[in-house]
């Protein structure tokens, strides 16, 4: 065990003593459980700079109260049964100052401008979870990927296990993003511009550092993605919720003043519709006039299941000042934390200097994995395969909700992405889902302001088409 005994040789009391004393305040104080195995005496000897009879004395005068225990041949431990005293009661040798009522610390206004954090635990066992964040992991080619990092590990380049020379990421999966985003997103930019980072949530907490002052008015679509307006408002934002309808973002309902737009233009979220031409070039526009910054978050772009392919807005803005953010989270695994933003190359430098105080860099590892994992061709072979299974996951979905509600429920946005949003007009669908075990989350926490009766969001992926109907059949009683 180390110890944090510190003994002061001014003190009028022996040293045994103040070892003593600090012994019984910690075991009793709880800082030292039941069965915690002391350091030997001559251990403890060394470390405080006394003789060893000074401690064995304070050892013998804790055993001899019960405080401690020795087992031959194994050493001395915290007494698993303690004297008759509560285990935090405080005692006479605690300090004036911490017997008395600890006052709340003082914490920034950020914090104090902090959302309370709710946590999805799983689902019980027997309830069909329609609410599950992510991918599935059942067709994900984990050989594959553990052979990428295998392989990095034997090379053992020094590279991956020092500091990297700045925050920006591993220069081959900066090569690797840029050429990828290019032909499959038709994102313009070159590998300078590119920056990794810890997942998509870490880049929009580099944008509002970098980005926003207190009081700036920042524009979220409504409804929107609660991470990042609540993000934005503990950076001491204005938040200004504007309307989407069928086209996106109603751009005519932006606040003039916005110094941030925020928008998931390819897959709005939570709605699903997608941005029109005519509307992301008037909002190009309307950004470029004023000198505002546009976050385009493509989280979930990779699945398109009917027409072409959306590019990302991000090519359409010559002139205008567009950050533009994409994660791994959904095409790998969430826990593999692993995202991306392309900058403008005026932010370039500000947005490395912000990632390098915060944490440093990301793991070169994974990195490096991630780099092979695309250029090899593995991402775009697991992306074609998934964006068959999770096709005819949501057509699973969509045929058995016809089947059971008929033009009861509606379904809204486009084909596309990991989720969809149906309204049900059944009484009391959330009992009845309750009852029948199917779990589901209102849309309701997305609004800002008033939100539709019974509008839920369902995530198709993490379901097979089975538990897919099942979950319906349940819902229709």
């Amino acid at each position: 065990m180390r110890t944090s005994i510190v003994i002061d040789r001014r003190q009028a009391a022996p040293l045994h003593r103040q070892i003593y004393e600090q012994w019984r305040a910690g075991i009793l104080g709880g800082r030292f459980a039941p069965g915690d195995r002391m350091p030997s005496t001559r251990e403890l000897a060394v470390a405080l700079k006394v003789s060893r009879a000074t401690v064995a004395t304070a050892y013998d005068q804790l055993m001899a109260e019960g405080y401690l225990d020795t087992q031959h041949g194994s050493g001395t431990f915290v007494c698993r049964d303690l004297p008759d005293v509560a285990v935090h009661a405080t005692t006479a040798g605690t300090p004036a100052k911490a017997r008395a009522v600890s006052t709340p610390t003082r914490v920034s206004a950020f914090a104090s401008r902090l959302a309370p954090v709710t946590w999805r635990g799983p689902a019980a066992s027997r309830v069909i979870n329609l609410s599950t964040d992510g991918p599935t992991f059942d067709q994900f080619p984990f050989d594959v990927w553990k052979r990428l990092v295998r392989r990095h590990l034997q090379a053992l380049g020094p590279s991956l296990f020092q500091y990297a020379k700045h925050g920006a990421g591993h220069p081959a999966l900066r090569d690797t993003l840029a050429a990828y985003l290019g032909r499959s997103r038709a994102v313009q930019c070159t590998a300078d511009q590119v920056v990794v980072v810890s997942g998509s949530q870490q880049a929009l907490d580099l944008c509002a550092r970098i980005l926003i002052d207190p009081g700036d008015e920042v524009a979220v679509e409504d409804p929107g993605y609660l991470g990042a307006r609540e993000l934005f408002a503990a950076s001491g934002a204005r938040i200004r919720p504007v309307p989407v309808d069928r086209d996106g973002l109603v751009v005519s309902a932006l606040p003039p003043a916005a110094r941030l737009v925020y928008i998931t233009p390819s897959h709005q979220f939570p709605l699903g519709v997608s941005m029109s031409l005519a509307r992301r070039l008037e909002l190009v526009g309307w950004a470029r006039t004023r000198g505002a910054v546009i976050v385009e978050d493509d989280y979930d772009s990779e699945y398109r299941y009917s027409g072409a392919p959306l590019p990302a807005l991000q090519g359409l803005t010559a002139g205008a000042g567009v950050v533009y953010v994409g994660t791994f989270s959904n095409v790998m695994f969430p826990g593999l934390r692993l995202g991306y933003l392309v900058l403008p190359s005026d932010l370039v430098e500000p947005f490395q200097r912000t990632k390098w105080l915060a944490d440093r860099h990301t793991a070169y590892l994974e990195q490096a994995a991630m780099a092979d994992f695309i250029r090899e061709g593995h991402m775009e072979r697991h992306i074609r395969r998934m964006r068959r299974v999770y096709k005819r996951r949501r057509e699973a979905f969509l045929d058995a909700v016809t089947r059971a509600f008929g033009d009861r429920a509606t379904v809204a946005g486009d084909a596309s992405g990991m989720h969809l949003v149906v309204r049900f007009d059944v009484p009391g669908i959330a009992a009845r889902a309750a009852r029948g075990g199917v779990h589901l989350v209102s849309t309701r926490g997305y609004y800002a302001g008033d939100a539709p009766a019974q509008e839920f969001i369902v995530r198709f992926t993490g379901l097979s088409e089975r538990g897919i109907r099942e979950a319906v059949k349940r819902l229709a009683g």
